[in-house]
């Protein structure tokens, strides 16, 4: 089974460009001095204006940090990500062709939560179809003791994340801890890979990951069904190979 030392990158995270409260560099070496090879940042996008959501010129701002952090750093990698809002209409928050400057795309329901089934996998399903998402991040938006998520069917989720194929993100926030553990042994039986995510705000924030191991290991997965375990090299390649993404050799 997976273990807590087998995650050698931080995907999904926020900076003060959005709603964490450290800066890209802090979070960038901290992930580093920590053992982590590289870092996805991916801040809120436009619609959650209440998280200080980006719009696309400070997209532009960011990618251009992004690379120069990039020329300094040796032996790790920060990513150019983006959580984005999912829509009502199931799009995602930015045209295509901003869509296309990111290596790798979250996509999460933020807003609009009290929906009927149909409603949500209406929305959830458009967005996995998205050839642009590469990752459904918590899938039922639950927060535990507190707020229950949106009803889903879950096979029909991962069904569809596996024919486009799209990973499922195992947000491992100890609210969230979605997807819940007792749905991840029918993704793994459909050879859907699962990453395991802090949702770091602060740099404090990656030690989250500890919860998201302990939940895969009671869905019995391994190192090689989680994303978030791959190398470096390994990770850059599987973002070019199955997105296309134009990622930075």
């Amino acid at each position: 089974m997976i273990q807590p030392e087998d995650i050698r990158g931080i995907i999904h995270s926020h900076s003060n460009w959005s709603d964490g409260s450290n800066t890209l560099e802090e979070m960038a070496l901290a992930a580093k001095e920590q053992g982590f090879e590289y870092l996805v940042i991916s801040d809120h996008s436009k619609s959650a204006f209440y998280a200080q959501g980006l719009h696309e010129e400070k997209i532009r701002a960011q990618h251009q940090l992004i690379d120069e952090l990039n020329n300094k750093l040796t032996g790790f990698t920060i990513f150019k990500s983006i959580e984005s809002d999912i829509l009502y209409d199931g799009s995602l928050d930015y045209s295509n062709a901003v869509l296309e400057t990111f290596d790798l795309v979250i996509a999460s329901v933020h807003s609009i939560l009290k929906m009927t089934e149909e409603k949500a996998m209406q929305r959830l399903i458009t967005a996995i179809e998205n050839p642009y998402t590469t990752i459904l991040g918590h899938m039922t938006g639950r927060l535990l003791l507190s707020r229950k998520g949106y009803p889903v069917d879950h096979k029909k989720i991962i069904d569809a994340c596996a024919a486009n194929r799209v990973v499922i993100e195992l947000n491992a926030h100890p609210s969230r801890l979605d997807i819940d553990w007792r749905h991840i042994d029918y993704a793994l039986e459909k050879n859907v890979m699962i990453s395991i995510d802090p949702d770091a705000h602060n740099i404090d924030g990656f030690k989250d990951t500890r919860y998201g191991v302990l939940s895969a290991q009671k869905a019995m997965v391994t190192k090689e069904q989680n994303l978030s375990s791959m190398g470096l090299a390994e990770f850059r390649n599987y973002l070019k190979k199955n997105k296309g993404c134009q990622i930075m050799m």
